[in-house]
């Protein structure tokens, strides 16, 4: 009897070591295995306010797997994407990104799209040394640290605040000849406060006068007490570094307000919502952008987009476009090392050069991991609603 409870336990303990060493569902060999499928995360914001740029992101890169599947995959092995929903939170993000990466096995991670939230991902990248690419995330922390020195597992598709900045102050004032700024942002915004900065310090240093910098707290709806301050200083132009529902109610609010100002925005503005939330609010102002939502190179993709999703590809602000590229960046990155280890990928992300993608070519700079592209400047047009190109400044005339 005693043989037999003795020999009975014996068994248990050894199916259940046998259980314990499977990892769960016995498909997660680890990232850089010999298994046929690449994993590749994608972590961005799938409900809430940011769902829209989320939603955008993950049909990209679903489309760009199918595609790419269809040719027989990277390296002869097929892409699998696992997605996950930061709900625009820092926490939600880390969290995503240590299930991405410890239980899921992923070799890479496309994302964020938030400045905060990617910001929050690369921490956790350089602490398990896996790489990962912003899509539209631009404060320069994505990719720098504080004393500049460069973040190794984080790379961007999209440029940097500092370029945008300097592009759009430039051109207010050697082009709109502003002599006078203001500026209203969103203070506890890493986006929003990185290219407030950037404007601030080029349109000064070219000579021009800010007049006055007005904040507000994210979830603000009513800005009518920082315009009627702003108002009061009669600017040349008015800058708002925001997303696009603020910039629907702010703009919508300073012309209620008797504010003739000119309007400028970053990236943020490239969002055909604002035709539907605030067209004679916006119309007549110039935002700064990498991307030519106009590109005939984008005829294509816009259609197979509408075709699989049946919506409009770049409605929300051109993340989908940004998430592609972030896509062949990548894959360009493994075919290049020949291998799906993260720390090989990283190597080759650094020396990606002319990645010709929908936003245009793409080289990383080893230096920075910013990607060098020409920025353009758009000016919206009504009747018909229009995101007009006016100039584009190549990657060495940007500060």
């Amino acid at each position: 009897m005693k043989r037999s409870l003795l020999a009975f336990i014996i068994t248990i303990c050894i199916i259940l070591s046998i259980t314990a060493c499977s990892g769960g569902n016995g498909t997660q060999e680890g990232a850089g295995s010999n298994e046929d499928v690449i994993r590749i995360a994608h972590i961005g914001p799938l409900t809430g306010d940011g769902a829209p740029w989320g939603t955008a992101e993950i049909n990209a890169i679903n489309m760009f797997a199918e595609e790419i599947n269809a040719k027989g995959g990277v390296i002869g092995k097929k892409l699998k994407i696992y997605s996950y929903d930061n709900r625009y939170d820092n926490v939600e993000t880390t969290n995503a990104a240590r299930k991405a990466i410890n239980n899921d096995k992923v070799c890479a991670i496309i994302g964020t799209n938030g400045s905060s939230n990617s910001i929050a991902l690369a921490s956790v990248c350089e602490e398990l040394k896996v790489p990962h690419i912003a899509t539209t995330a631009t404060n320069p922390q994505v990719t720098l640290k504080e004393d500049g020195s460069v973040r190794p597992y984080s790379f961007k598709v999209i440029i940097s605040d500092p370029q945008q900045g300097s592009a759009i102050a430039n051109f207010a004032i050697n082009n709109l000849k502003a002599k006078t700024a203001a500026v209203l942002y969103e203070i506890g915004s890493d986006y929003s406060t990185g290219i407030k900065n950037a404007f601030v310090n080029s349109f000064t240093a070219d000579g021009g006068d800010v007049v006055t910098i007005e904040a507000f707290k994210t979830g603000d709806v009513d800005f009518r007490a920082q315009l009627s301050k702003i108002k009061e200083k009669n600017p040349d132009i008015i800058f708002f570094p925001i997303t696009y529902k603020e910039i629907a109610l702010a703009t919508s609010q300073a012309r209620n307000l008797g504010i003739e100002s000119t309007f400028l925005g970053g990236d943020s503005w490239l969002n055909t919502d604002l035709f539907t939330l605030a067209p004679e609010a916006v119309n007549g102002s110039y935002f700064v952008n990498s991307l030519n939502p106009n590109d005939p190179k984008l005829d294509d993709f816009k259609a197979k987009y509408k075709q699989k999703y049946n919506q409009e590809a770049g409605g929300e602000g051109g993340n989908c476009y940004f998430a592609w590229d972030a896509m062949l960046v990548l894959t360009t990155a493994i075919e290049k090392a020949q291998s799906t280890d993260p720390s090989e990928i990283r190597d080759a992300l650094e020396n990606v050069k002319d990645v010709d993608g929908l936003t245009g070519k793409t080289t990383i700079n080893p230096v920075t991991h910013n990607p060098t592209k020409p920025v353009s400047i758009f000016k919206i047009e009504l009747n018909p609603n229009n995101f007009k190109l006016i100039t584009t400044v190549n990657p060495g005339d940007v500060k």
